[in-house]
């Protein structure tokens, strides 16, 4: 956990920030694949 989604997730809920994380993650991959494609 780092940066400001890290701060925001630990201090809300511990599991907010590795959702976060993953959801920009995964979006990352689908516009990298889109780019691709």
């Amino acid at each position: 956990m780092s940066g400001v989604v890290g701060g925001y997730g630990c201090g809300v809920n511990p599991f907010a920030s590795t959702g976060a994380i993953l959801v920009l993650f995964i979006l990352l991959v689908i516009i990298t694949r889109s780019f691709w494609i």
